[in-house]
């Protein structure tokens, strides 16, 4: 899609070239005579002037075609790997993660964090659903914007959430969670709030030495429960 965009502005370039240089001709007295003066010449002058147009609006046609399709690319881009309720990568964006690693050694670097945010079936027993919904998102853009310039967080399934820290030294990861308890502590002294309760489990790679990322991803859930 790139190389065709930028086939078309090529091709736009041109045409703007060539009619630039068509003007430019014409207002020279010898050839506007010679245009007018013959039936034949006016005739390929109006036929060319056409096909000029013609290839102006045709190439406006492509260029809305592709805005379209780019904006339907991202949509379906958004279904795929987006959840559609919390809006932050879905369980296919951490697999899709997760694969990077598959069949490859383990960086020693390499970090996770699992999150289960712990009261959310409670609020869904206690209010409904939808209540449930609202706690979920505001959880989910609380570690979004914690992460950024850090790690990759997606939601992994019902109440939990993966980040993964590619370069996963500490104070990377001192920084998201003191940023994750920050807002969290914001967020829960807000009157009209639902409090947010929630817990992590840690495995950094640089301790543990694993060989697939899967364990360690297992190693940090475990860890959840180890530490509520």
């Amino acid at each position: 899609m790139k190389k065709f965009s930028t086939f078309k502005i090529i091709q736009l370039s041109l045409l703007v070239v060539l009619t630039l240089a068509s003007l430019y001709f014409l207002m020279k007295p010898q050839v506007k005579q010679f245009v007018f003066s013959s039936t034949a010449a006016t005739i390929l002058f109006v036929v060319v002037w056409i096909v000029l147009l013609s290839s102006f609006i045709f190439l406006l046609i492509d260029f809305n075609l592709i805005s379209t399709i780019k904006l339907n690319y991202h949509n379906l881009y958004d279904v795929a790997y987006s959840d559609q309720l919390s809006g932050i990568p879905n369980r296919f964006s951490c697999d899709t993660v997760i694969e990077k690693y598959y069949d490859k050694k383990l960086p020693e670097n390499l970090a996770c964090i699992m999150i289960d945010l712990a009261n959310l079936p409670e609020v869904n027993s206690l209010y409904d659903h939808a209540t449930g919904n609202i706690l979920l998102k505001d959880f989910s853009t609380i570690l979004s914007s914690a992460s950024l310039s850090l790690c990759f967080v997606g939601r992994n399934g019902g109440n939990k959430f993966l980040a993964i820290f590619e370069n996963g030294e500490q104070a990377k990861i001192d920084t998201f969670l003191a940023r994750v308890a920050g807002r969290v502590k914001q967020h829960n002294l807000s009157s009209d709030a639902i409090a947010i309760e929630y817990h992590t489990g840690i495995a950094m790679n640089s301790k543990e030495h694993m060989e697939q990322i899967t364990n360690l991803i297992a190693l940090a859930n475990k860890r959840i429960y180890e530490n509520s």
